[in-house]
């Protein structure tokens, strides 16, 4: 049984949205269980149009909700202890869950669980990490908006944060490594990220290969399974990606219904239609899991609906089941070995240094 906390006020709808993601969600995963934090006015209403929910629901109130504008260290100072995604973080650090999935406000979600649950050992600060749908299948970009900026032990982090994922999430037994970066070529780009690649070519893991850099069209391209970037370009990269589908998929409703020969193509068309929207369904990927702390929490997006947040849910459960958290242990475990034994090579030798020069 998969325990799972979650912050029912959080998103545009709250309940709304939230209790009906469950219902979906428990259909799939009948042996999940699920700790409801949130004002009990507003949750018990949505929670009675589910009768098949009452077994697996525990609903515990909770006075204070975080707004989705409020600023990180606003809500930490007024919604610490007492808040619905407070509350549900610190089911995880409790034990009493096993994930915490939030459609709340973003910053106040990090700060709040950089807080309770604090960063892992030899990890300097958490990474948002997205799945995103490529030619091949899928990939892992992050940092997605985390932290603005990254130096090249952080980058090198998120690298081994995202293989852990990789490794959870699809089953790759050596997901490959590519740094986001202006060009491939290793004179190119900021001395973080050569330095970084540099760390990370020296460093053989049996975790990951590492391919070296990639650029921005490798992504949708699938030519590596993580992609490693910065939390500010990886931001922009998500949201653009976001918008461009949505940008596609309204040219395509506009231009299918435009004239009758248009509308007679479309029904005979209309399995490689639907095949293209599912494909191009932000909702089928909802969902951010934040990586290096000590717990799982996943941030849903804030605007989605019941079959978006359950998509989020999803991934939270398979986070567990294939327990991510001691994969990152094992492969940090592994990293920072790996980094003094090759230290310990290239230092000189006790009596060497100076030889050669009488």
């Amino acid at each position: 049984m998969i325990r799972i906390s979650i912050d029912a006020m959080g998103g545009d709808h709250g309940p709304v949205v939230v209790v009906p993601a469950l219902a979906k969600f428990l259909q799939r995963r009948p042996d999940a269980r699920f700790i409801l934090f949130g004002k009990q006015d507003l949750v018990q209403p949505e929670l009675a149009k589910f009768p098949a929910l009452a077994k697996s629901v525990e609903l515990v109130h909770c006075d204070v909700a975080v707004a989705m504008d409020d600023k990180p260290s606003q809500a930490l100072r007024h919604g610490r202890g007492k808040s619905s995604m407070w509350r549900a973080i610190e089911a995880v650090k409790l034990n009493q869950a096993d994930v915490c999935i939030s459609a709340g406000n973003t910053g106040a979600l990090m700060a709040m669980a950089r807080f309770c649950l604090r960063t892992m050992a030899n990890i300097d600060r958490p990474a948002i990490a997205a799945i995103w749908p490529t030619s091949r299948s899928e990939s892992i970009v992050l940092d997605v908006g985390a932290s603005i900026g990254a130096d090249a032990h952080q980058l090198v982090d998120f690298a081994i944060l995202g293989g852990a994922m990789s490794r959870a999430l699809f089953q790759i037994e050596r997901p490959s490594i590519g740094l986001l970066n202006v060009g491939v070529e290793e004179v190119k780009g900021q001395e973080e990220v050569k330095e970084a690649g540099a760390m990370l070519r020296d460093t053989d893991l049996n975790s990951m290969t590492y391919h070296g850099f990639v650029e921005g069209d490798d992504i949708g391209k699938g030519t590596v399974d993580v992609v490693v970037t910065e939390g500010f370009s990886g931001n922009i990269a998500l949201k653009t990606a976001e918008g461009t589908a949505r940008q596609i998929g309204g040219y395509l409703r506009a231009a299918m219904s435009r004239t009758l020969m248009a509308k007679i193509g479309y029904v005979f068309a209309r399995g490689a239609f639907k095949a293209l929207a599912e494909k191009m369904d932000v909702r089928k990927i909802n969902g951010g899991v934040f990586l290096g702390l000590n717990g799982i929490v996943v941030k849903s997006h804030g605007g989605t609906d019941d079959e978006g947040f359950a998509a989020a849910i999803d991934l939270g459960y398979d986070m567990v089941r294939n327990r991510l958290i001691d994969r990152i242990e094992a492969d940090l475990q592994l990293f920072h070995a790996r980094r003094h034994q090759h230290a310990l090579s290239r230092a000189p030798r006790l009596g060497e240094e100076g030889e050669g020069e009488a």
